[in-house]
């Protein structure tokens, strides 16, 4: 297990930017000039505690440059928000987008913030007349806000979670169809998409994400690589993460070094199929 206090030594992401983006990426910038592939995706593929996430290990790999354009908490509306990072997507030979959850987007009930999706801006009259019993000025983040729904009343919070599984198969469409080239669908869990449910489920995978709802968007990506983390890399737990005594919590919730290593041998083969 590896720990670093911020500061020297700390792993450095060498944050960076793209085009007229004033989101940060993980760096250092890739060259975007000649043929390069694109990696959208979240905190995963952001690579949070990992020294060498499976942007850097494919592009070593297939020797293209890799533009790591993962976004912390990440949901589809920052990638549809900023134009400039939809283009530089739809320019690359190859694009991965990784399966985000539901819950940090905006919808017919809560907004979110444009760029941090993660950051709950507040409830819209239909769901606090839904939810005359709820404080929503308790709530600054999606999942603390959609638990404290579900544990409000779990078939009310059946209400919300439908409209967020139809938003996101709506925005997922959209976003695919704008990027319109060579797409790769990235589904990197614990356990498979599950099948629909009556309960929704707020702890294992993309958060509100089943088999139906993959499948509704598969039509519009060339290819579907699905990675489940093994028990190998469940067990390595923290080891070879980067952080700090007290974000080892949150590290152990995210994928290390052997999660991305097989991420990274899982998308070899579709990406060079295509290239």
């Amino acid at each position: 297990m590896a720990y670093a206090f911020p500061g020297a030594g700390a792993l450095d992401y060498f944050p960076c930017q793209y085009g007229t983006s004033r989101l940060l990426f993980r760096g250092p910038r890739r060259d975007l000039s000649g043929r390069y592939i694109a990696m959208l995706g979240g905190t995963e593929t952001y690579g949070k505690y990992v020294p060498h996430p499976f942007a850097a290990l494919i592009e070593a790999e297939i020797g293209l440059p890799v533009a790591n354009l993962g976004c912390m908490n990440a949901g589809p509306d920052v990638f549809l928000n900023e134009p400039a990072v939809t283009d530089i997507a739809q320019r690359a030979a190859v694009t991965v987008v990784q399966i985000l959850g539901a819950q940090n987007l905006s919808n017919r009930y809560y907004a979110v913030h444009p760029r941090r999706n993660d950051r709950f801006l507040g409830a819209a009259p239909l769901l606090k007349s839904i939810f005359r019993d709820v404080d929503f000025t308790e709530f600054h983040f999606t999942r603390h806000m959609l638990k404290g729904l579900q544990a409000a009343s779990v078939d009310r919070f059946e209400v919300v979670a439908e409209e967020l599984r139809s938003a996101w198969v709506a925005r997922m469409k959209l976003l695919l169809s704008r990027l319109s080239g060579r797409i790769v669908l990235l589904w990197m869990a614990d356990a498979v998409p599950p099948m629909p449910s009556r309960r929704s489920d707020l702890v294992r995978g993309p958060t509100l994400i089943d088999a139906e709802m993959v499948a509704a968007i598969r039509p519009y990506a060339s290819d579907y690589v699905q990675v489940v983390r093994s028990a190998s890399a469940l067990a390595r737990g923290t080891d070879g993460m980067v952080c700090a005594p007290l974000e080892v919590t949150v590290a152990a919730g995210l994928p290390g070094p052997w999660a991305h290593q097989e991420v990274a041998a899982a998308l070899l083969p579709a990406l060079r199929a295509l290239l």
